[in-house]
């Protein structure tokens, strides 16, 4: 009787050591992967389209597989501590949506002035080109200058807090190749190799077979995501920056590799009144186009005309009514099979839009594109300052045009019931239909 007391206890006493030793190694486990940010789990629940987004479970043992080998699909990527601490950095910025200066030019910024968007990739180089233009800009005082990020960079944030001359806030994409490295959005190892024939995918087994683009291709993240950032930052600047709720003044949009004329404040505010005087179906205030002409007799001079993506998607300024607009295309710009968000666009003039926009565009342009190299030029080696010289050449030779009193229209194109511009050429690229439903996605995030 007593042996079987004693052997009831050492059971008993067995299972209470098993249970306090798995429960003591879970929570060991979780507080490693939580150490930064303790709520990054409920973070990254928030934060994704889909079930994409969440952590993903280590296969440890491999079952017998009946499938043929080449059907045989990579097993689905594991997510890195580091990289869910980011997610968490980025969630925690673009709910928090702190501005830099607000103690000194919170009060001089008025309500629905201009908004200065800036969409940032990885190139710290032209972007401090780019903020050392702003510096130079009469009524920089008076900007909101937002910096939208598909990349974090401590470089980066260091030419972006050094800027001291106006409000600042920084929002950051939050489906970025860097935050998904491994699976979609970024490169999931079981996508589709991009030349592959659909057939040979089929048989493969690779998990976008059934979807590639208009010329037979298969998506490559580091294109798409360009025209991702470029929809998500629209609707988050105008839907989710809290400081511009009901905002009614433009929001001007450029890139880190532009560089901005002193008087380009100055020239939007004249534009502005000229179209409520003279253009109000006016959909868009470009700075310029991409000829850098004189200056001589043409610094106070507009044109009307209809919008081209060639010509016009730099330095575009529009306001709330053309963004909402906007908004009723989603579904043609997100499944247009065209990884450039200015091509889609350019679909969405003939398309969609309930007229083709009609723009109105400086002669002589106050801003100029600084990239030498990137997504679309071959260049092995960047030189920034070749084209800081060769822009500040410019703009030192038409220092008396600038900052002209008054603007003049000089020409209305096309005439009165003519049409759009139709884009001469699909370039592919966004025939993943993951890419359709993420793009569309968007405008219901919070």
């Amino acid at each position: 009787m007593r042996f079987r007391i004693y052997k009831r206890k050492v059971v008993i006493l067995t299972l209470v050591v098993v249970i306090c030793g798995f429960a003591f190694w879970s929570s060991g486990k979780q507080k490693k992967g939580s150490a930064v940010f303790p709520k990054e789990a409920e973070t990254v629940k928030r934060s994704s389209v889909s079930s994409q987004a969440q952590v993903t479970v280590p296969v440890t043992r491999k079952p017998v597989n009946e499938t043929p080998p080449e059907k045989q699909a990579a097993p689905k990527p594991e997510v890195d501590n580091s990289t869910l601490v980011y997610r968490g950095i980025v969630f925690q910025l673009n709910f928090d949506q702190t501005s830099r200066n607000e103690e000194k030019f919170g009060s001089v910024r008025q309500k629905d002035d201009l908004v200065v968007v800036v969409q940032v990739h990885n190139r710290p180089e032209y972007l401090r080109l780019l903020v050392e233009s702003l510096r130079k800009a009469k009524g920089i005082e008076n900007v909101l200058l937002i910096f939208s990020h598909d990349f974090w960079s401590p470089e980066i944030n260091q030419v972006v807090s050094s800027i001291d001359f106006c409000l600042v806030l920084q929002i950051f994409f939050p489906f970025s190749i860097q935050l998904y490295p491994h699976e979609f959005p970024g490169n999931d190892p079981r996508d589709c190799p991009r030349d592959i024939s659909k057939k040979d995918a089929l048989k493969l087994g690779c998990i976008n077979a059934e979807y590639p683009d208009s010329f037979g291709h298969y998506r490559e993240a580091k294109f798409s995501q360009t025209k991702h950032h470029w929809w998500w930052k629209l609707h988050f600047v105008w839907d989710r920056v809290r400081a511009l709720k009901d905002h009614k003044g433009l929001v001007l949009l450029i890139e880190e590799d532009h560089y901005l004329a002193p008087d380009f404040y100055h020239l939007l505010k004249l534009m502005t009144s000229l179209k409520r005087e003279q253009c109000a179906d006016c959909d868009i205030l470009s700075l310029g186009s991409y000829g850098h002409i004189g200056y001589a007799s043409k610094a106070n001079r507009v044109e009307v005309k209809a919008w081209k993506s060639t010509e016009h998607n730099m330095g575009m300024a529009m306001n709330r009514e053309t963004y909402e607009k906007l908004l009723q295309c989603t579904e043609a710009f997100c499944t247009y099979d065209d990884y450039n968000w200015d091509w889609s666009l350019q679909h969405l003039t003939v398309a969609c839009l309930p007229n083709f926009w009609k723009v109105m565009v400086s002669e002589a342009p106050r801003i100029f594109h600084a990239g030498d190299c990137g997504m679309h030029h071959k260049k092995s080696t960047c030189m920034p300052n070749t084209q800081k010289t060769k822009i500040e050449n410019i703009l030192q030779s038409s220092t008396n045009q600038l900052f002209p009193k008054t603007l003049l229209i000089t020409k209305r194109l096309p005439a009165s019931g003519a049409g759009g511009v139709a884009p001469h050429v699909k370039n592919g690229g966004w025939g993943d239909i993951r890419d359709h439903e993420l793009c569309k996605s968007y405008l219901r995030l919070q």
